[in-house]
C-alpha cells in the first residue's frame, strides 16, 4: 500500500474527499480513469457512422464530451442497454459494432491534470473485482473487445502478452489480468486500496453555511477495515462529499430457502465444485453432482462437470422450450457451448432414453428439501415425488447484491423500496444522465446497481457520474 492511502486510510482528517468510490471492478477502474484527468474528446477527423449523432457532435468541435449535454448528445439512440448514456459512451467508443464492422473509435484521449478530481477506490480483490473469483479458465460471455475500457483495447494488450482470444471472445483469467494491468498501465495504482472492506456508509445533513462558504461537514462516513499482509486488520474512517457504489450484483447468492440448504454439502457457487474436483469427492464414479438453476451459472458448472466426467443431474423449474430462457437470447455461432447445455437439456429428460451419458435434466422440477444422507427430494410436473441419491448440490439460480453497509441495506434506493434490490429487476433509482440517486444525493450507483449488467456498458454510467462531479467542482467556491 503506498504511503498517500496510508495516510488516507490512517488519519482522520478534517477535509473531506470529493469522492470515494465503492468497489474496484470495470465501473470503479473506469471512473477512476475518468477522474484522473482523462477526458474524452472527438477526434476532429472523425465522422460517425450515426448522421444525426455526428451532426450533433459537430456542433460542439474541441468541447470534451463530459463538457456537453449526455441528454441532447443521447437523444435517439437505439441498441441493447434501456440506459441512453451507456448507448452514447458505447457508439463513440464501438460505433458499428452491433452490425458486425470495425470502425474504430470517434475519440481521442487527453490527460488533463488540471481537471483530475481526488478519489479514493475501495475493493476487496485486486483491481479488476470479482473477475479475480470467477474460475480462470471459463470463457466470457461477451465478446473479448466488449471487455474493454477506454484507450487500451483488449486485442492490443492480448497481443503483446501473446494471448489470443477464442472464438472472439477472451477468458475469465484474462480479463481478470487486463483490468489489473489497466490500474498500472493508466498510472491510477494509487487511488486503489485493495482487501478493504467497507462495513458502514452514513449520511446526514449538513449544517448551513454562510453563503460561499464550502461546505461545513461532510456528508458521508465511509467505515471498515483493511486486511494488510500480515493478515491483521486496519480500521479506517473516511470522510467523503460523494460517495459512488459500484460493488456489482454478485455478492449475495440467492436461495431456494428450503429445508436442508443449509448442509455442508450444498453449495451457490461453482468455485465448490472446483474444490470437490480437486479433492476427489467428485468423481466419475461418485454420486451425481445436482445442479440447480437454468441460466449462464448453471450452465458452466454443467459444461465443468461434463469436462471432468463427473455424472450430472441438472434441476430447474421452467419447462425447457420456456422463450425467456437466457439460451434463447445467444447466437449459436458466438456461444456454441451454452447451446449445447440447452441442448442437453431439451434433449434428455428423465423419462426420455439417455443420449448424454451421465446427464440426467430435470425441467420444471421443484427442489422440496435435503436431507442429512444426501437425499434430494423433488416435485415433478405432475405433482409427484421424486428422491435421487447426489454427491454434492450446486445452487445457482442468481445473486443479490449486498448492500448490508448502507442504512436499511439500501432498500429505500431502489426503484421499488418494497421490494428486494435486484440488479435486474429491481435496481438503485438514478438519474439517468447523471447516475446520482434519486432519494440521495451526492450517493451514485454505477454498474449492475444500476441496472447496467455488461461491462461494454458500465462505463456509460462511469463517463455520466465523472461528468456530474465536474460539474460540482466547477460550482465550488475557490
Amino acid at each position: 500500500m503506498s504511503n498517500r492511502r496510508k495516510d488516507h486510510l490512517g488519519a482522520c482528517s478534517s477535509e473531506p474527499l470529493p469522492v470515494i468510490i465503492i468497489g474496484n471492478g470495470p465501473s470503479g477502474i473506469c471512473l477512476s480513469y475518468l477522474l484522473s484527468g482523462y477526458t474524452p474528446y472527438v477526434r476532429p477527423d472523425a465522422i460517425h457512422p450515426h448522421p444525426l449523432l455526428q451532426r450533433k457532435l459537430s456542433e460542439a468541435p474541441g468541447v470534451s464530451i463530459m463538457d456537453q449535454d449526455l441528454d441532447y448528445l443521447s437523444e435517439g439512440l437505439e441498441g441493447r442497454c434501456q440506459s441512453p448514456v451507456a448507448l452514447l459512451f458505447d457508439t463513440l467508443l464501438r460505433p458499428d459494432t452491433d452490425f458486425g464492422g470495425s470502425v474504430e473509435s470517434v475519440l481521442t484521449w487527453r490527460h488533463q491534470k488540471e481537471r483530475a478530481i481526488p478519489h479514493l477506490v475501495l475493493g476487496r480483490n485486486p483491481p479488476g473485482g470479482a473477475w479475480h473469483s470467477i474460475e480462470g479458465s471459463m470463457v466470457t460471455l461477451s465478446q473479448g473487445e466488449w471487455m474493454g475500457l477506454p484507450d487500451l483495447q483488449v486485442k492490443d494488450w492480448m497481443c503483446k502478452k501473446r494471448r489470443g482470444l477464442r472464438n472472439s471472445r477472451a477468458t475469465a483469467g484474462d480479463i481478470a489480468h487486463y483490468y489489473s494491468d489497466y490500474v498500472i498501465k493508466k498510472d491510477l495504482s494509487h487511488n486503489f486500496v485493495s482487501n478493504a472492506v467497507v462495513t458502514a456508509v452514513e449520511w446526514g445533513t449538513p449544517e448551513p453555511s454562510s453563503p460561499g462558504a464550502r461546505d461545513p461537514s461532510p456528508l458521508f462516513q465511509v467505515s471498515g477495515f483493511v486486511t494488510t499482509e500480515d493478515q491483521s486488520q486496519q480500521s479506517f474512517s473516511l470522510s467523503a462529499r460523494n460517495v459512488v457504489l459500484a460493488t456489482g450484483a454478485s455478492d449475495s447468492p440467492a436461495r431456494l430457502s428450503i429445508p436442508g440448504e443449509a448442509l455442508p454439502f450444498v453449495h451457490h457457487d461453482l468455485s465448490a465444485l472446483e474444490a470437490a474436483t480437486r479433492a476427489g469427492t467428485v468423481s466419475p464414479s461418485s454420486d451425481p453432482v445436482l445442479i440447480i438453476g437454468a441460466g449462464l451459472s448453471a450452465a458452466d458448472a454443467v459444461l465443468y462437470a461434463r469436462h471432468y466426467n463427473v455424472p450430472v443431474i441438472h434441476a430447474f423449474r421452467r419447462p425447457v422450450d420456456d422463450p425467456g430462457l437466457v439460451f434463447n437470447q445467444l447466437p449459436k455461432m458466438l456461444y456454441p457451448e451454452y447451446h449445447k447445455v440447452h441442448q442437453m437439456m431439451r434433449e434428455q429428460s428423465i423419462l426420455s432414453p439417455s443420449p448424454y451419458e451421465g446427464y440426467r435434466s430435470l425441467p420444471e422440477h421443484q427442489l422440496l428439501l435435503l436431507k442429512e444422507d444426501r437425499q434430494a427430494v423433488f416435485r415433478d410436473p405432475q405433482g409427484l415425488q421424486k428422491v435421487f441419491g447426489v454427491a454434492l448440490v450446486l445452487v445457482l439460480i442468481g445473486s443479490h447484491p449486498d448492500l448490508s453497509f448502507l442504512p436499511g441495506a439500501g432498500a429505500d434506493l431502489a426503484v421499488d423500496p418494497d421490494q428486494p434490490l435486484s440488479a435486474k429487476r429491481n435496481p438503485i433509482e438514478v438519474d439517468p444522465f447523471t447516475y446520482q440517486s434519486i432519494h440521495q444525493q451526492g450517493l451514485y450507483a454505477v454498474g449492475p446497481l444500476a441496472g447496467d449488467n455488461f461491462v461494454r456498458f458500465v462505463q456509460g454510467g462511469a463517463l455520466a457520474v465523472a461528468s456530474s462531479l465536474l460539474r460540482k467542482e466547477a460550482r465550488k467556491p475557490p
